[in-house]
C-alpha cells in the first residue's frame, strides 16, 4: 500500500522523477526470494524526513517504513557510496540547466565549526578557540554556484589549513573516482587557509588557492565576491535540523547527513527549474 505523501519534506511526484533513475536497482538474491517489502520512495522520504525534522532514527513517525529498514537502507546505501554519485549526477544537472560545463573548474572552500551534542564521542569531537565552539567542523568545497563537491567532518579543534589539506586530497580522490572530464584547479578561500598551505597545493596538486580577505576597514555583515556562495551554502545546510548541531556518533554519518541535505536541495531546484527562495513575512489578516 503507498504511503500518503503528508509532509513538507517528502518528495513532489517531480523530485521523485529526478531521484529515482539515481538509486540502485532492487537487489535480488541468485535463488531468488520475495521483492523488496516497502516501496523505495517511502525509503527516501523516511530518510529525508529525519534530515528534515532533526529528529532520531527511532522516532520516525509510524507511517513510514520501520526505523530499523529505513537505517538499514541509510547504512547501506553509504557503503555502496550512493549518496557520492548523487551528488555528482544532480550537481552536473543543475550546471548543465544554468548553461555550464557539467564539471567545475573553479570552486569555494570554507569551514564551519558547529556545537557537538552528547552523541560525539570524545575521540571525534574538539574546542575551536576562536569561534569558542566545543564540537566538529565541517570543511566543504562547492563549486562557484554553491553546489557541494565533497564535504568532510573533523574536530573543531582542528586548524583551517591542516583540515583543508585533508579535504583537497580527498576532493582530487572523488574527481579520480568519478572521472570527471575536468578537474577543480583554482579555489577561492578566506584568510583562514592562507600561508603554507597555497604553496602545498600549487606544488602537490597543481591547484591555485586564492585567498579572498574583507575589505578594509569594513564593519558588519557585507557580501564578500567570491565568497558568498559557500556561505550560503553552510546556510542552506543549517536549515536542516539535523544539521543545525552534529548529533553523528561518527563523522562519516555527519557527512552522509550533509550529502543528503545537499541531494534533497537540488532535487528540490532541478524540480522547479529555478533556485529555492525564502518565503517572505507571513501575512495575518487584520481585525
Amino acid at each position: 500500500m503507498t504511503r500518503v505523501q503528508r509532509y513538507p519534506s517528502d518528495l513532489t511526484d517531480g523530485e521523485w522523477a529526478v531521484v529515482e533513475p539515481l538509486l540502485p536497482a532492487p537487489s535480488s538474491h541468485p535463488r531468488g526470494g520475495r521483492p523488496e517489502k516497502h516501496p523505495r520512495r517511502d525509503i527516501v522520504d523516511a530518510i529525508l524526513y529525519v534530515v528534515r525534522a532533526g529528529c532520531a532514527w527511532r522516532q520516525l513517525p509510524a507511517d513510514f517504513p520501520p526505523w530499523e529498514t529505513v537505517y538499514w537502507y541509510f547504512t547501506r546505501w553509504e557503503q555502496q557510496k550512493l549518496t557520492f554519485r548523487m551528488v555528482d549526477a544532480l550537481r552536473s544537472q543543475v550546471r548543465e540547466s544554468e548553461g555550464r560545463d557539467p564539471d567545475p573548474s573553479a570552486g569555494l572552500m570554507d569551514s564551519q565549526s558547529i556545537k557537538g551534542a552528547d552523541t560525539v564521542g570524545v575521540a571525534s569531537r574538539g574546542y575551536d578557540a576562536g569561534k569558542k565552539i566545543n564540537g566538529r567542523k565541517r570543511f566543504i568545497v562547492t563549486d562557484t554556484l554553491g553546489l557541494l563537491l565533497v564535504v568532510l567532518v573533523l574536530p573543531a579543534s582542528v586548524q583551517d589549513r591542516d583540515g583543508a589539506r585533508k579535504l583537497l586530497l580527498e576532493l582530487r580522490h572523488r574527481q579520480l573516482m568519478s572521472r570527471a572530464a575536468r578537474r577543480v584547479r583554482h579555489l577561492f578561500a578566506d584568510g583562514g587557509f592562507a600561508g603554507a598551505l597555497t604553496d602545498w597545493a600549487r606544488t602537490l596538486l597543481k591547484t591555485t588557492i586564492e585567498v579572498v580577505r574583507k575589505p578594509q576597514g569594513q564593519k558588519g555583515f557585507a557580501v564578500i565576491p567570491r565568497r558568498w556562495a559557500v556561505e550560503r551554502t553552510f546556510a542552506w545546510l543549517t536549515s536542516y535540523r539535523r544539521l543545525a548541531r552534529d548529533y553523528e556518533r561518527h563523522p562519516a554519518t555527519a557527512e552522509a547527513i550533509i550529502r543528503w541535505a545537499a541531494i534533497n536541495t537540488m532535487t528540490r531546484r532541478i524540480a522547479r527549474g529555478t533556485p529555492a527562495t525564502r518565503p517572505g513575512p507571513r501575512q495575518f489578516p487584520t481585525a
